[in-house]
């Protein structure tokens, strides 16, 4: 137990203190297990975060859990995934059980706020990884279409199709990426136990919408659902923002603007964005809700990006030297491009922006994050204030 113990305690404390989101955490992550700790060497590091961002799921967190697999084995995976995000999930889990209990009405100016200060996060994402994922004209053109298609036809299968189609569109024209060269660093996991991670993956990502039509039961609805979000979204943190709001404000789960003000609230808190499941598991309409409901949330949205880790990891070598696969994912980059712009327009501007005063103090929000880079806990509370004060 002794690894087990040593991973979760160091993961507790970087989600304890790990402010800034995915690309942040990536450098907390390379601070403690390159540097102090020397659980593996730079290039291993350089090549672990390559593959997670490959993979749909939250790549910062997959990037721990593979560091806890590598470490302990799938418990030291587990203690990872646990210490990381358990500060995040119960800060949020306890804003939702609050929330519930006053009632968005009360409180409506600084709520309002958290959504304002969540247009400013979004758009500041959107400004970033529009520049290192849409470089080219090719790209950027099919990143507009994409947004343009899933605003004219907005629901979860058209966000699969335009993801399914970005990979085509990268597979086919984009031709000119290099490979990406090989470091090896240790592996506690065997081949067969990998290809039953991905069975897995693959058997709750059918089995689970069956189980939930044929049955109408809420909870199995909830677990398909958020599963499926995790399961579909490449880029992980704010992208996951259009899947969710796809499945649990348009279902009348969630109300927007309490999806909204939970989503504020999650940027002033360290750890994992996908924690966000939580929040909306405990504000959930149906049963279960609450401190259930949440946990359910939390869990089923993290499965898929866990078991695609596990069982990706033993064929990483192979996977990373096909010449399809990096074009593929390029393509599939432009598509989340697309899908970020098409969610900043709605809900996120539709449903934050409703004044001019409102487009000023999410404007001011957007310039301490994007231009002076405050930390965005520290944007988050000033924008509560000032509006709870108008």
């Amino acid at each position: 137990m002794r690894p087990v113990l040593e991973v979760f305690f160091a993961f507790l404390k970087l989600g304890l203190t790990s402010f800034g989101g995915p690309v942040a955490h990536l450098s907390y992550f390379r601070n403690e297990f390159v540097g102090r700790r020397q659980w593996l060497d730079e290039h291993a590091y350089g090549d672990l975060v390559a593959l997670c961002q490959l993979l749909p799921g939250p790549s910062s967190s997959q990037v721990g859990m593979a560091l806890g697999l590598s470490r302990a084995g799938i418990p030291g995976a587990l203690a990872a995934f646990v210490g990381f995000t358990l500060p995040s999930a119960l800060a949020l889990m306890l804003f939702g059980l609050g929330l519930k209990r006053v009632g968005i009405g009360a409180g409506a100016g600084w709520l309002h706020g958290l959504k304002i200060v969540a247009c400013a996060v979004v758009a500041q994402a959107l400004w970033s990884m529009s520049k290192t994922l849409t470089p080219d004209g090719k790209r950027a053109a099919f990143a507009i279409l994409a947004a343009l298609a899933l605003t004219a036809m907005p629901s979860a299968w058209s966000q699969i199709a335009v993801m399914a189609a970005g990979g085509l569109f990268g597979f086919a024209l984009l031709k000119n990426e290099q490979e990406v060269p090989h470091h090896a660093w240790p592996m506690m996991l065997s081949k067969a136990k990998a290809v039953l991670c991905l069975a897995a993956f693959f058997l709750l990502l059918i089995l689970l919408p069956l189980a939930a039509a044929a049955t109408g039961n809420h909870a199995l609805a909830m677990l398909a659902g958020f599963y499926r979000a995790g399961a579909l979204v490449f880029g992980g943190g704010h992208v996951v923002l259009p899947l969710l709001q796809a499945q649990v404000v348009r279902s009348g789960w969630v109300s927007n603007d309490v999806f909204l003000a939970g989503y504020g609230a999650a940027q002033a808190i360290p750890g994992p964005l996908f924690s966000f499941a939580a929040f909306l598991g405990t504000v959930s309409a149906g049963a279960p809700s609450g401190w259930l409901g949440g946990i359910l949330a939390l869990l089923a949205i993290f499965a898929p990006g866990f078991l695609l880790t596990v069982g990706t990891l033993p064929f990483w070598d192979a996977l990373r030297r096909h010449p399809g696969t990096k074009r593929a994912l390029l393509g599939v980059n432009a598509a989340v491009v697309g899908l970020l712009l098409a969610a900043f327009y709605n809900p996120v501007w539709t449903g934050a922006i409703h004044s001019p005063g409102d487009f000023f103090l999410g404007t001011a929000a957007f310039l301490l994050l994007a231009r002076w880079k405050w930390p965005p806990w520290l944007v988050v509370i000033l924008t509560a204030i000032v509006a709870g004060l108008w």
